[in-house]
């Protein structure tokens, strides 16, 4: 495939024979993948801000013993502090059992999918939608960054 200096760079070219379909299915399953990666992560929000949380309550029991309350404050580090999320599992495990039967599976069959079907050229839908919304000529609307300089 010859190289256009002013187009897309060989790997975000339509490879021959890659229909229109085929680029709009891998450019849907890209969406998704990239849904999965916001999803992942709010779920490591949720794991940091949990243990954020937990290591918070040190400073409750520590002022409520402090302040006379120390049944309080034992009801907090007995009940709370430490405490499993669902049952068995802290936010680690949570994180661990997505990656492991859900996010890195999916990642595994996105990546497989673009290899198979578009030669491993990932992106093809975005590249030919940036080609159709740039203005040639203008120098913000360049298909690809500059050459660096020798």
């Amino acid at each position: 495939m010859t190289e256009h200096p002013h187009g897309p760079d060989g790997h975000h070219r339509r490879p021959d024979g890659v229909t229109d379909k085929t680029v709009e299915a891998l450019g849907a399953l890209s969406k998704a993948l990239e849904t999965t990666e916001r999803a992942r992560g709010r779920l490591y929000d949720f794991h940091q801000l949990t243990g954020t949380a937990d290591f918070q309550l040190d400073r409750a029991v520590e002022l409520l013993h402090e302040a006379g309350h120390p049944e309080w404050a034992e009801k907090i580090r007995t009940e709370i502090l430490g405490r499993n999320v669902i049952p068995g599992h802290w936010t680690f495990q949570i994180v661990e059992a997505y990656n492991a039967t859900y996010y890195r599976p999916f990642q595994q069959l996105e990546a497989s999918a673009v290899q198979e079907l578009a030669q491993g050229r990932d992106h093809l839908l975005e590249a030919e939608l940036k080609e159709d919304r740039r203005t040639p000529g203008h120098p913000h609307h360049t298909a690809r960054p500059p050459e660096p300089e020798a």
